[in-house]
């Protein structure tokens, strides 16, 4: 895979659109409330072009932050185009947004375990085997919660954009056209999908967290959290690994677990999906060209 089309893959499902970043720009497609495709792009920030984005580990910290960032705001103008509001969330309100939401984040997929395991108590011994029963905990909840929120009307409509936005993808990394009938028949599955990364640091976090057991509770709890960063950089770059090394039948075998999570988080798109998706697709890459001259 070139690197042009490594770092194309950015995408995000919107509420009703999708959001496609690139190496110098990033471009999203709404689909409005009359039923028309509404295309917006911004130029990415300076620090997709520092020499930080070149440093292993540090650069998928720094890249994965900003695309929350990215995602928050997008997601945040795809529902005022829905509800027909023009309010522009930016700044403080934007960052508060985003801290509440990885708060929430952290205290249920990754805090919560931790507690559950010491209220139990530590009737094994085994350092191991409680270190297996957090994981298997955290990750329950991850699957339950996906699979709950999927339930919804509205989720599983932005689960369908997600569903398109990785489709478009794989077309275009496949050297198909780019069209509804073209791009319905490639896979909902993407290996560099955000969930393939949420799996990858729920498994590291089982081999790493017992390092931290011999502490009590509250310096437990409190190394977590500060360990994440450190996982996420891990996992980032074990996603582009195994992206750029598909070619090779056991690293398909090992990203197999990521790619049939993908399922709770994506649904078959029908073709206005698809269309918005590949609009997207197009603004973003031109975009680049211009930005590039």
């Amino acid at each position: 895979m070139s690197e042009d089309r490594m770092f194309t893959y950015g995408g995000q499902a919107l509420i009703e659109g999708v959001l496609m970043r690139g190496q110098r720009a990033m471009a999203m497609a709404l689909r409005a409330p009359n039923g028309k495709i509404i295309v917006r792009r911004e130029p990415l920030d300076r620090l997709y072009h520092s020499s930080l984005r070149h440093i292993p580990f540090l650069r998928g910290i720094l890249l994965l932050w900003d695309a929350l960032v990215l995602g928050t705001r997008a997601l945040i103008f795809s529902a005022n185009l829905q509800a027909g509001e023009t309010e522009k969330i930016e700044g403080p309100a934007l960052y508060g947004t985003l801290a509440l939401s990885l708060a929430f984040g952290l205290g249920l997929f990754f805090l919560l375990p931790t507690l559950f395991v010491a209220w139990i108590g530590q009737a094994t011994g085994q350092m191991w085997l409680q270190a297996l029963l957090e994981g298997g905990i955290r990750l329950g909840l991850v699957i339950g919660y996906l699979w709950l929120i999927g339930l919804q009307g509205d989720v599983r409509r932005l689960f369908a954009y997600h569903g398109a936005e990785h489709k478009t993808i794989n077309a275009y990394e496949a050297g198909a056209e780019l069209t509804p009938e073209s791009v319905a028949r490639f896979p909902l599955e993407h290996p560099r999908c955000g969930t393939s990364f949420l799996l990858t640091l729920i498994v590291l976090s089982v081999f790493a967290f017992p390092f931290l057991d011999a502490w009590p509770l509250g310096w437990r709890l409190l190394g977590r959290i500060l360990m994440i960063p450190l996982l996420a950089g891990i996992a980032v770059e074990y996603i582009r690994w195994a992206a750029n090394h598909l070619d090779r039948p056991w690293v398909r075998w090992l990203i197999r677990p990521n790619l049939a999570l993908q399922r709770l988080v994506t649904r078959e798109p029908d073709a206005s999906m698809l269309e918005v998706a590949i609009a997207a697709f197009f603004e973003m890459r031109q975009a680049e060209r211009v930005l590039s001259v």
